[in-house]
């Protein structure tokens, strides 16, 4: 039991730094670990993490069509076990509320999972509750083995609770990150499985504490311009759109430059928008950037922007591990009032905080934030005493720890 499965969507991924020093954690607290992903990496660079994660990287076939025989050989070895009626009672059971090839696709790759078993690996472990989930149970029922899963955001609050309660009541337990989805889960869990609150936090010896002073600049003067920043993927959900409408609101003889780092499907829409509305000069795409880059940008600015919305379909962050982040280097941040990000920012306390949707009252912030540099140095210390007290993702690694290995010690 002590070689764990752990099943992801992609691997590796920028955007999922996270997972990457949960993975690093655990190897380091002495687990056996063999990562397996469903798609392979799209991302041209690597953060310095992945590359000390020493665990095995297994990929299943993306797409089934484009490995037939691969499918075929897992399919005719799995047919005649116990397990294969198991998983495909819970795929009949399924695929009537859910008739689409994807659900077909997750069951075919939880066959291949099974069928190419690492040898000596007794537990499976999902991140995402979504199509990560649904191939890790179909996976353990054909495998007969337990699993246990990380749900994070968009697989909360986009997944049907049919689908959600399914996966609560299979897996041994369940870990989740923000005080508001381990709610939903627990209320959809009704009692019948094991949901823990447990925050990824930072590796803050990766994210030393800044100790230069930063500048006073007030927006007042052209040459010195007072520098906002964002990190996070051009997406719907991180609401870029409405934060570059809140640039344009902001008085015109204010002295700011917005830096934008990260890749993403609308970033090219972004930029449209952004001349569009007179924003040439002042803004700087600085595309996806490793985790050292982005730290020292960090560093670099005076202010941290996020206006993170809930999408038609539910989409949201959790709590974006970047605000923690910023927070980490003593950096001022406004975000929206949504999902977990008020458990780490406290309005006028170690952030600002305004409604989602609301340029307007995020552009006063901003002119809050850029004209006062004191509010700024304040906010900023206090969000970082938040980060190193309650942040640290060694307390995370030791609840899990403690999971795993209390399932271990009720196994001998």
């Amino acid at each position: 039991m002590r070689k764990i499965v752990v099943v992801l969507k992609g691997y590796p991924r920028l955007s999922e730094t996270f997972i990457a020093q949960e993975l690093l954690g655990l190897e380091r607290a002495g687990f056996d670990l063999i990562l397996v992903a469903l798609r392979r990496p799209t991302d041209a660079k690597r953060h310095p993490v992945h590359d000390e994660i020493k665990a095995p990287v297994h990929y299943l076939p993306e797409y089934l069509h484009k490995e037939p025989l691969r499918v075929l050989r897992s399919l005719f070895a799995y047919l005649l076990r116990p397990g294969f009626w198991r998983a495909l009672g819970s795929l009949a059971a399924d695929l009537p509320r859910d008739f689409t090839r994807n659900r077909v696709r997750r069951f075919g790759q939880a066959l291949v999972l099974a069928a190419e078993w690492p040898e000596d690996a007794g537990w499976l472990h999902a991140h995402f509750a979504h199509t990560p989930a649904s191939v890790t149970r179909y996976a353990s029922q054909l495998r007969g083995l337990p699993w246990s899963c990380s749900a994070h955001a968009k697989d909360i609050w986009t997944s049907a609770d049919w689908d959600l309660a399914g996966k609560l009541a299979s897996a041994r337990w369940t870990v989740t990150c923000t005080k508001t989805g381990f709610d939903r889960l627990k209320t959809l869990a009704n009692g019948n499985s094991s949901v823990h609150l447990s925050y990824h936090g930072l590796d803050l010896d990766r994210f030393g504490s800044f100790g230069e002073a930063r500048k006073q600049h007030d927006g007042s003067a052209p040459d010195e311009p007072v520098i906002v920043l964002s990190v996070g993927r051009a997406v719907e959900k991180k609401g870029y759109d409405t934060l570059l409408e809140a640039l344009a609101l902001l008085p015109g003889d204010l002295a700011w430059r917005f830096e934008h780092i990260g890749g993403g499907e609308e970033l090219e829409r972004l930029k449209a928008l952004a001349q569009k509305l007179g924003l040439d000069g002042r803004v700087s795409w600085k595309g996806a950037l490793a985790q050292e880059e982005v730290l020292e940008h960090y560093r670099c600015a005076d202010i941290f922007a996020l206006a993170c919305r809930i999408t038609a379909n539910g989409d949201r962050d959790g709590l974006p591990n970047v605000l923690v982040e910023a927070a980490s280097q003593r950096l001022a941040c406004v975000s929206t009032d949504i999902s977990g990000v008020p458990e780490l920012l406290s309005p006028d306390e170690t952030g600002l905080l305004v409604p989602t949707e609301n340029p307007i009252a995020l552009a006063q912030a901003l002119e809050r934030l850029i004209r006062d540099p004191v509010l700024r140095a304040s906010l900023g210390d206090a969000a970082e005493r938040r980060v190193r007290g309650n942040f640290d993702h060694m307390a995370s690694i030791g609840q899990l720890k403690e999971l795993f290995e209390r399932e271990w010690r009720a196994a001998e």
